[in-house]
């Protein structure tokens, strides 16, 4: 009893102040893009990271370590009576010492312990060697390594940059972050290009079937499926909140490999009430590019520059609005420079829209006034044209196609009619129109194919941590 006086009667502030040192001495480690600053220049620091160089000189040994905080490497001086014996390229370290400005006035860590916390033998199948640079096509190989590497461990932080740009941008413009759900019941595009869900417990099934129920209807007591957009789902929140947005995953289940697909990707989706025309959802979108743009330019420049990704010009220029049927005057007055053949009222190919993309000198371009019968359903009729869909794509270099969105129909009766051909059961979806709708209008961009715009990336699988494409689903 006399121990737990004594303790609850030691001072306060010495409790606190003890606490702090506790802290302090747990959270000791610096991160590099914080030691990389001549502020830091005197003070003690423990670095722990990657060694991604080493030399080997007459006195002192020289390795660049990385820690993945930022693009740029710090130089650490390791006497040769401190180096351990397995210290290697590709290894992890911890190393103390002190900060100083070396001879060619950068920042380095001049060493007194170190300690490799896990090594790394480069000849027992560790895929990458130093001074060595390899492709893309090569590193896609190690999924699981390729954040080692300089070029994609910037791609990561530039991702996240973008991540934190897009939701602040949104936001700043009155839109309500939404989680909209993985697991639905309805396909939004209507293609059929959905993955089905189902519990892999075949007891669990057996248990809970119904009679005259599939297997594929049993646990949900219907056909569910991956989303493949969360539209229909921000349509019924609109109603309510008038600008709201999501940004998650997505998949399509498409038998396609090329450099512009994926089976599972990321999407922003907005959706806005009370939208006067497909004029002011194409200012919308184009806001939300140049200002995402702008901060990632601002924020992530030395990643961008791994890349040799410069600054685009389109950032200080208006994009232009041009229709359906003017676009295919472009393309017609240029057959002998297309492959494929111009069919009016189809979608345009990724080589009409890239071509297009050359005819504007790179400089992103709205297309609107698709015919209607080409775009889904919950497409509104364009008020000037009913042929024609309220509808408006944004082609970007690279990668064609970059933003979609449309005017969404709101007429309860016209809705109807659409629905009625349809499988799914969207009663719910139709009722909206029913009780204090409004005119509402939307637009989805792929994160990845943003990504692949702003850096120049030829390949979509390089944008993203793990891709997943047909006969790919690794880890």
């Amino acid at each position: 009893m006399a121990f737990v006086k004594l303790i609850l009667e030691v001072p306060r502030s010495l409790f606190l102040a003890n606490s702090i040192a506790v802290r302090r001495n747990v959270y000791s480690c610096a991160r590099i893009s914080e030691t990389n600053v001549s502020d830091a220049v005197g003070k003690r620091r423990i670095i722990k990271g990657w060694v991604k160089a080493l030399r080997n000189m007459k006195e002192n040994v020289f390795i660049d370590v990385s820690d993945g905080s930022c693009s740029e490497h710090l130089q650490v001086v390791i006497p040769k009576s401190v180096k351990p014996s397995n210290l290697t390229y590709g290894s992890s370290i911890s190393v103390e010492g002190d900060i100083a400005m070396g001879p060619n006035g950068r920042v380095e860590l001049r060493a007194e312990t170190i300690s490799v916390v896990g090594e790394c033998v480069v000849s027992d199948g560790y895929p990458f060697v130093p001074r060595k640079k390899y492709s893309q096509e090569y590193i896609r190989q190690y999924l699981h390594m390729r954040p080692r590497t300089n070029s994609f461990g910037s791609l990561l932080r530039i991702r996240d940059l973008a991540t934190a740009a897009i939701g602040d941008h949104l936001r700043s413009r009155g839109f309500v972050g939404i989680h909209t759900p993985v697991l639905t019941s309805n396909d939004c595009e209507g293609a059929g290009e959905v993955f089905s869900v189902r519990p892999a417990n075949e007891g669990l099934l057996k248990s809970m079937k119904k009679e005259g129920v599939s297997d594929e209807e049993a646990y949900f007591n219907t056909k569910v499926f991956l989303t493949v957009s969360g539209q229909l789902q921000l349509e019924s929140v609109v109603r309510g909140l008038s600008k709201v947005f999501s940004f998650g995953p997505t998949f399509r289940a498409e038998n396609s490999k090329s450099r512009l697909h994926l089976s599972e990707f990321y999407m922003i989706e907005t959706e806005i009430a009370f939208t006067k025309n497909i004029e002011e959802l194409a200012k919308e979108a184009e806001l939300l590019l140049k200002s995402v743009t702008n901060y990632v330019f601002d924020k992530g420049a030395s990643d961008l520059r791994i890349h040799g990704a410069p600054e685009p010009d389109w950032l200080h220029k208006t994009f232009d609005i041009i229709s359906y049927d003017e676009a295919i005057k472009i393309l017609e007055k240029n057959t002998d420079r297309l492959s494929l053949p111009l069919k009016y009222g189809e979608s345009l190919s990724k080589e009409h829209e890239l071509f297009l993309m050359h005819h504007t000198s790179g400089v992103p371009i709205f297309i609107v006034d698709f015919p209607k019968d080409s775009k889904p359903f919950y497409m509104k009729k364009a008020s000037h044209d009913p042929t024609k869909a309220a509808a408006m794509d944004l082609l970007a270099p690279i990668v064609g196609e970059l933003i979609g969105g449309s005017m969404r129909e709101d007429n309860y009766d016209v809705l109807q009619s659409k629905l009625s051909s349809l499988t799914p059961n969207l009663d719910w979806y139709l009722e909206l129109r029913k009780y204090g709708n409004v005119p509402s209008s939307g637009f989805g961009m792929g994160f990845e194919r943003y990504l692949q715009t702003i850096m120049g990336i030829p390949n979509i699988k390089d944008t993203i941590p793990f891709p997943r494409w047909p006969h790919n689903c690794k880890f």
